[in-house]
């Protein structure tokens, strides 16, 4: 594509905004058009971004006059109400938040304690996991990007569930670092409440866990049951989760049934040993382990939450929607530590 896209960026002084014009400042193929931040409202891009050659200034809201696309890292149920207007302006709307990622309008009272916003607009949305709904993905007005913890469980099960060898009810350990609660400050994500402390949340239900059994019963109709914990571990970034389930057939098998899957996917990696969450950082790789113990298959996956979990995933939905390769600008090598 020879023609830059203009795209408008709301909410981009979150993590998840703040790493998407990381990303979207080095595509070739991408002019940065807009950046908005009520909290930020006329103060120069140079204030939350000093290391970026961009200029300009944040606006209070998008103006779609030229914008082709308009990336939403707004807080549930805030986007929502604005994107029938961005849509109906011509933009395509790719969405990180909550709002677009449930087909059952009737889920989101149960999960966020609210009526669905927009609910006539949940047609139009498509998933946003590459894997698995590329070839939708290329036509699509709006996109919900799913989130960190269900974007590593869906890779993680993925394979099995939809070759049908997920033998027995689902067990999902997962944890993630600190940055996956946003930026917006609180007692849960105080320094001194997480440092060199674990703990359980969301124990009765996650807000993520219907996106997972949504993608899951999708691809295996028989149905899948999932137990997903998650925990808060004092790390800034990164999820690593630990699925159970029965072993059907070999171990053997199970590996080739991953290994096929995402055969010739470019950010999905099947290693031989199970992965870090720090070989994944600043990347937007999920990187898989397929093992066992006795009749157990243990499959483990690791991701960046702001990258693959959240913003990286953005720009790959927007490299397939306009025709870029996947990989623009989301090479980005792996930094240690």
């Amino acid at each position: 594509m020879d023609k830059r896209l203009k795209v408008a960026v709301a909410g981009a002084n979150g993590y998840a905004g703040m790493t998407l014009v990381n990303l979207l400042a080095r595509h070739p193929g991408v002019e940065l058009s807009q950046l908005t931040s009520r909290s930020f409202a006329g103060k120069p891009f140079t204030s939350v971004f000093p290391l970026l050659e961009i200029d300009g200034k944040f606006i209070s809201e998008p103006e779609l006059d030229g914008i082709d696309v308009v990336f939403s890292c707004l807080p549930h149920n805030v986007g929502a109400s604005k994107a029938e207007g961005w849509l109906s302006g011509g933009a395509r709307v790719i969405d990180m938040s909550a709002d677009f990622r449930l087909k059952d309008a009737g889920q989101y009272p149960v999960w966020y304690k609210q009526e669905h916003p927009a609910p006539a607009l949940l047609e139009k949305a498509v998933f946003g996991l590459p894997e698995l709904h590329e070839s939708e993905l290329k036509e699509a007005e709006l996109i919900a990007v799913p989130g960190c913890y269900s974007t590593a469980t869906i890779l993680a099960l993925a394979p099995a569930a939809a070759a049908g060898v997920v033998g027995s009810d689902i067990v999902v350990d997962a944890k993630s670092g600190v940055s996956g609660a946003g930026r917006s400050p609180g007692i849960g994500t105080h320094f001194s409440e997480v440092n060199e402390s674990i703990g359980a949340y969301a124990i009765s239900g996650h807000r993520h866990l219907p996106e997972v059994t949504q993608e899951l019963q999708a691809l295996n109709p028989n149905g899948v049951r999932v137990t997903f914990v998650p925990h808060l571990v004092p790390m800034t970034r990164g999820i690593l989760v630990t699925c159970y389930f029965d072993l059907m057939g070999s171990l053997d098998e199970l590996r080739d049934t991953y290994a096929e899957f995402y055969d010739g996917q470019p950010f999905t990696r099947v290693l031989d040993a199970s992965p870090t969450t720090k070989l994944a950082s600043h990347s937007n790789l999920c990187l898989v382990n397929v093992a066992a113990q006795g009749e157990k298959a243990v499959v483990t996956a690791a991701l960046d939450n702001l990258v693959k979990g959240a913003s990286g995933q953005g720009v790959e939905c927007f490299n397939i929607a306009f025709g870029f390769d996947r990989r623009t600008a989301l090479e980005i090598p792996v930094q240690w530590p």
